[in-house]
């Protein structure tokens, strides 16, 4: 006695519909998950922060002191305290009345647009804002009402351009040491001595006299406030 064994390979209902938009759904929802670290960091005041700490590591001329793991953490947690009243809106005016099934997922997405959509406005230049909306043709559009496709690179390089001219501003008492480190040796006729031997404790104590990560966070935190 024989047993047929019947092996049959398809995809039972491909015309429906329903299961293709099913599947592009999940589709997007795995691919919204695998973007989602950097999609949140670049909306919020990660970027600004974590350059900014680089810059002052490249002033200082430390390698690997402190270490990517801490200025990446540092900018996290500082990520974190700026951000916590935006979260806090998005929290109670979307998070919770979707959880309490008051609104839909498509209504909880819009209100949470709404602190993060004004949060990055407030720190973005109309010059910026201007480019995309031109180059995204959406019209005479109100701040508020803005797609946050328009919103969102307008920010990111605004950021950019702000961390950037915050780091040039902290090269600028580091690159006067070396100066005039390298002239005295110069004049003393020690040109073979390389200057960073004699700039970099010079370079340390003047940070740690002046309390220098104070003043950095400070004076980062002080700008979102503005």
């Amino acid at each position: 006695m024989t047993n047929a064994i019947n092996l049959s390979i398809g995809l039972n209902g491909l015309g429906q519909t329903s299961d293709v938009d099913g599947a592009i759904k999940m589709l997007v929802i795995m691919t919204l998950l695998t973007l989602a670290p950097s999609i949140i960091l670049l909306t919020t005041c990660f970027t600004r922060i974590v350059i900014v700490l680089s810059f002052v590591r490249s002033a200082l001329s430390l390698q690997g002191s402190p270490s990517n793991q801490i200025l990446v953490g540092l900018s996290l947690f500082l990520t974190f305290f700026i951000m916590a009243p935006v979260w806090e809106k998005v929290d109670r005016d979307a998070l919770e009345p979707y959880r309490a099934r008051q609104i839909s997922s498509q209504e909880a997405l819009n209100r949470a647009c709404v602190p993060l959509r004004a949060f990055m406005l407030k720190q973005t230049r109309p010059k910026d804002i201007e480019l995309f909306a031109g180059l995204a043709q959406t019209g005479p559009v109100a701040a508020p009402e803005l797609p946050m496709k328009v919103v969102i690179p307008g920010f990111i390089i605004s950021e950019l351009r702000t961390a950037f001219q915050m780091g040039f501003l902290l090269f600028l008492p580091f690159i006067l040491i070396d100066i005039i480190v390298a002239t005295v040796l110069m004049s003393m006729g020690m040109m073979m001595m390389p200057p960073q031997t004699i700039s970099l404790p010079l370079k340390i104590l003047l940070f740690v006299l002046v309390d220098g990560w104070h003043l950095i966070v400070s004076s980062i935190v002080q700008s979102f406030a503005t």
